[in-house]
């Protein structure tokens, strides 16, 4: 996909006179007004999250508006400015430490609507490298106006659970043979996103690169698949942390209308794989962990990323018996290489492949009706 991005990077350092200004408000990470969503932990008025794809909605009556926040790496954010979270994003952002971000001033709202300024203003903040980049602390938000009420989550929530491909690893980038940059990953551009754009829902995406149903990539993380960590709250807590915090949907305001798992790919890598009984028992617990969250009627769609993996979810699926699990297979053959990018992984071209592949099954899963409008 043929971008050209804008890319801004703003310290705390150059920006604290006018976050300090008299003339501005702040108000804690945890009004009401704004939404998050993402899997989130609340403390002290702030706001933590760390999970890919996570995002902020943040509506206000003014000429200006930034956000405070603590970033544990290095990350790197989608934003749009009263647009829709479309493919392509008005700007990209990075945080590194503590840091205000500048996300919209008078000369940004002169630059895009000359002297007719409208009063209101909808901004969206959208987490695009995974865990692995950072975990986010939003501390407040400045405004020299007002917070409105942010749009809510939508009825419709998708939720994902699944690796690199999930989580949009050089999705950015048009070579095979680069290898991974954080700046070449956008979540947005997954299938997920697209999904969501799609079907007008909100996406909750549980996705990490490398990460496998009973073994990881290339065997890393020994013991620690993603059956342990999509009970966290944090993506990146560390395996043996006992108190890392456990995620309770009663956290999150709208249940999800259905789960995709896209997960073994990794179980297969680097010319190895687990034996069908490990993975189907991993697997099987997988979906025990979904079901107790969201009840036994829940809808789950399990696909398989290639051929060898299919009868091992099939089995999976099978042998575990409950109601409303269905599952698919969808293969890199459904792309070709030129569509991908960093490290063979697929690009935004082989991500709307993969999406088109998805569609049916989620319309039918849920009840939702098929939308007469592009995917993108």
């Amino acid at each position: 996909m043929k971008r050209i991005l804008s890319i801004v990077l703003f310290f705390a350092a150059t920006v604290q006179a006018e976050a300090t200004s008299p003339k501005l408000k702040e108000f804690p990470a945890d009004d009401s007004r704004i939404t998050y969503v993402a899997r989130t932990l609340v403390e002290d008025n702030t706001v933590s999250f760390d999970w890919t794809g996570s995002r902020i909605r943040i509506a206000f009556e003014g000429n200006y508006l930034a956000i405070k926040l603590n970033d544990s790496g290095k990350d790197w954010f989608n934003l749009w400015l009263d647009n829709p979270a479309g493919p392509v994003a008005d700007q990209v952002i990075t945080a590194k430490g503590d840091t205000t971000l500048v996300l919209c001033n008078q000369q940004t709202l002169k630059d895009r609507y000359g002297k007719k300024i409208p009063k209101q203003h909808t901004v969206i903040l959208q987490k695009r490298t995974e865990a692995s980049q950072g975990r986010v602390t939003v501390q407040s938000i400045l405004t020299d106006g007002q917070l409105l009420q942010a749009e809510p989550v939508k009825e419709r929530v998708i939720e994902f659970v699944g690796d690199s491909f999930t989580c949009g690893y050089g999705a950015e980038n048009s070579r095979p043979e680069d290898p991974f940059r954080p700046e070449d990953e956008n979540q947005n551009l997954t299938h997920a996103a697209i999904l969501g754009r799609y079907f007008d829902a909100d996406i909750l995406v549980m996705a990490h690169s490398g990460q496998g149903i009973n073994r990881n990539y290339n065997d890393g993380g020994r013991g620690y698949t993603m059956p342990d960590r999509y009970l966290r709250v944090f993506d990146n807590s560390a395996p043996d942390d006992k108190d890392a915090p456990k995620w309770q949907p009663d956290q999150f305001p709208v249940r999800p209308s259905i789960t995709v798992i896209y997960l073994g790919e990794n179980d297969f890598s680097r010319g190895r794989q687990p034996a069908e009984r490990l993975f189907v028992e991993d697997y099987i617990r997988l979906l025990k962990e979904i079901k107790a969250y969201y009840g036994d009627e829940h809808p789950i769609l399990c696909a398989a990323p290639r051929i060898e993996v299919f009868d091992y979810v099939r089995a999976a699926v099978e042998k575990a018996g409950m109601q409303n699990v269905a599952f698919t297979g969808i293969f890199r053959n459904s792309f070709v290489r030129a569509e991908t990018g960093s490290a063979g992984h697929p690009a935004y071209p082989a991500q709307l492949k993969i999406a088109h592949n998805f569609i049916p099954y989620v319309a039918s899963l849920t009840g939702w009706p098929l939308q007469d409008k592009a995917i993108r």
